[in-house]
């Protein structure tokens, strides 16, 4: 439909345009709500790590540009509540229930990510951070069966995908885990109740139980309810975004640096270039075309345009420039810059010796020794930009250059060691 469909608001003719969009259950009528300025729309947030990835950024920039055009009112979700149960979406098996404090303090984390994307205040159109713990942990269980457990089919609920996989698998789902679609629906409903809540957005994942929530709201007599997912991304060679050798891409700069984040966009496959610049920064579209018509070496300087553009909106722009100039300073200068990503070890710790394997893991640019073996083996690793040949080498202070040691994983992932 949406080829077919013309949109009249700026909203969704921005989402369209940029390749936010994959599902959407009524065009029409968001199209309407987003005109008239009341698309209040929610997107809802696990607290399952201290951090946002970047698998989260699609619907996050949604809630962005819902801002921007005027669109409506955003309303990022903590799932305080839910993440106590566990959402089983794309899921091999149950996920360990954490405690309530650690939901707690990731959850105060994770809000901080939003406010480099939206505008929070009292406003038509600012954002308004909620959490479904306000209601679902005062809920009375027979109560809810009775009011709410009465409108599910199990029926139903067994063919979902995050269920019926699970299922012929032969693998476990918990009751817990089970009931995390009628938690999530009824979050929909009682958002419209509390603030005129239409939409939900999310991951193409998500479509079910966004659209269970929107079969609820119709059988509890709430007002019409809308769906809008975006497509679950995968980069041009095929491979899942978000994830790396070194595992997830996350938002929080103290799980990984900025000039790391800026790193991860700079490598960017060149088929990338032109749609991560339209998802992932507010470039305008023709200056984006002009990027993607770039071809050879002027290619890398639209990689790096796609780096600042996207290091800015998550770390500010100040640090998006120091991260473009330490990665200058380090590929076309060869020096190790002060600005580089640091570990600290004691002093005591590394007069004693830290072995080159060690190093590597501390430093996080393997996870394991084996993996700094096979990369010694490859050629893979280097201290000081040089190619490390003894898996047995120890580091001394003879190692130190201005009073670090320049830890290298190829030629694009590179670390301080710093004695302290």
């Amino acid at each position: 439909m949406s080829a077919e469909f013309r949109p009249k608001s700026d909203f969704l003719s921005v989402l369209l345009e940029r390749g936010y969009v994959h599902q959407c259950s009524d065009f029409a009528g968001v199209d309407d709500k987003a005109r008239a300025g009341e698309l209040i729309t929610y997107v809802g947030y696990d607290c399952t790590a201290p951090s946002l990835h970047i698998g989260h950024l699609l619907p996050t920039m949604m809630m962005h540009w819902l801002q921007k055009t005027g669109a409506g009112k955003p309303i990022p979700l903590m799932g305080g509540g839910t993440t106590r149960v566990g959402d089983p979406s794309g899921k091999d098996e149950s996920r360990k229930l954490l405690p309530v404090e650690t939901i707690d303090a990731n959850k105060a984390e994770i809000g901080k990510t939003f406010a480099r994307f939206l505008n929070f205040g009292h406003g038509k159109t600012d954002a308004y951070m909620s959490d479904n713990a306000e209601w679902l942990t005062a809920l009375n269980y027979i109560d809810f069966l009775r009011d709410v457990g009465r409108h599910f089919s199990v029926n139903r609920m067994l063919s979902m995908d995050s269920v019926a996989m699970r299922l012929e698998r032969d693998q476990e789902l918990s009751f817990i885990e089970f009931n995390y679609m009628c938690l999530q629906a009824y979050d929909f409903v009682e958002l419209n109740r509390r603030y005129g809540c239409v939409l939900q957005m999310g991951g193409s994942d998500q479509w079910g139980n966004i659209v269970t929530g929107i079969d609820l709201g119709r059988r509890m007599g709430t007002p019409q309810l809308y769906a809008l997912t975006a497509p679950l991304l995968t980069t041009a060679s095929g491979a899942k975004m978000g994830k790396t050798a070194s595992g997830a891409v996350w938002l929080n700069g103290d799980m990984l640096s900025p000039y790391d984040y800026w790193q991860y966009w700079r490598n960017t496959e060149d088929g990338d270039i032109g749609r991560f610049m339209r998802l992932f920064t507010d470039l305008p579209l023709d200056e984006i075309a002009r990027y993607e018509k770039l071809g050879g070496a002027e290619i890398n300087e639209a990689k790096k345009v796609l780096a600042n553009e996207a290091t800015a909106m998550m770390h500010g722009r100040e640090a998006a420039e120091q991260a473009a100039e330490t990665a200058r300073k380090t590929f076309e200068e060869g020096v190790a810059a002060d600005t580089l990503p640091t570990i600290t070890v004691t002093t005591a710790e590394f007069d004693a010796g830290i072995g080159v394997l060690t190093a590597n893991v501390a430093a996080g640019l393997v996870a394991t020794t084996g993996e700094a073996r096979r990369q010694i083996k490859a050629g893979g690793l280097r201290v000081n930009d040089k190619v490390v040949t003894d898996e047995r080498a120890v580091l001394t202070r003879d190692d130190l250059v201005n009073g670090a040691v320049k830890l290298s994983l190829g030629k694009k992932k590179h670390i301080l060691l710093r004695p302290e």
